[in-house]
């Protein structure tokens, strides 16, 4: 592996800061990248200039619209968001819950498409929006389609709690992705998010399997049934998009 060079290295830091964070100071760049004032502040010049970050009237800086235009540039060459977009778009009318493609990146999930709830109840989310995969059925999903020696090599230790009821266990993980990997889908009972309970199944766009399909439902309007038949309907959306030959 080559040395990467320090300018780009710094301009990609602050661009995933300012991402994860949201609006930064100068000051706060500096203490949380470790930038020197003097380098940071010509990188911070140079980024306005092309548009990649802006500044504010409270001198916090945060992402231009040269970093949204990339983003959506992404999106728009992405076959899979193409292919899945009909998929999301059945499931949706028909449980009118959200309904997520995500991806595994690392230990992460990055949501890359979805469709809203119906309900003014529902889950908040955003395209781009990063979570830990451990935490959420569409990562697990995606993780029980890896043994449990590359699950172990790719989550951190410890394992993050978002809430209570998140798994952070490496044996009971275990043993939940081998439930998964028995009946084909995956649950996240408020793992995630309290109140809300998730169905997810993979979708076999590549290889090795990065992407899942979900539903998120607010526990209050989940029924006895609720998770079977959603389970039922994803496996259905798959079977019909792989039959049409879009998939792997």
């Amino acid at each position: 592996m080559t040395n990467p060079v320090k300018s780009a290295d710094r301009t990609l830091d602050i661009l995933e800061a300012l991402a994860t964070a949201g609006p930064l100071t100068l000051a706060e760049l500096t203490r949380r990248l470790d930038i020197p004032k003097s380098s940071l502040h010509g990188i911070l010049r140079t980024m306005a200039a092309r548009g990649w970050i802006a500044a504010e009237a409270t001198g916090r800086f945060r992402l231009g619209l040269r970093a949204l235009q990339v983003g959506a540039a992404y999106l728009d060459a992405d076959d899979t968001v193409g292919l899945l977009a009909g998929i999301l778009d059945e499931l949706n009318a028909r449980f009118g819950e959200a309904t997520h493609l995500g991806r595994l990146d690392g230990a992460d999930i990055t949501y890359v498409a979805k469709r809203d709830s119906v309900h003014p109840l529902r889950l908040y989310s955003a395209i781009g929006r990063r979570l830990p995969a451990h935490a959420t059925a569409l990562g697990k999903a995606l993780l029980a389609a890896r043994t449990d020696a590359e699950v172990d090599a790719l989550l951190p230790d410890p394992l993050p709690a978002l809430t209570p009821h998140t798994i952070t266990d490496r044996a009971a993980l275990r043993a939940e992705l081998a439930e998964i990997r028995a009946r084909g889908y995956a649950v996240d009972r408020e793992e995630n998010t309290e109140g809300i309970v998730c169905v997810a199944r993979t979708v076999g766009t590549r290889a090795p399997v990065t992407d899942a399909i979900s539903l998120s439902i607010p526990r209050t309007r989940v029924s006895a049934t609720t998770i079977p038949d959603v389970a039922e309907a994803l496996a259905e959306a798959v079977a019909k998009a792989a039959s049409a030959g879009r998939f792997l």
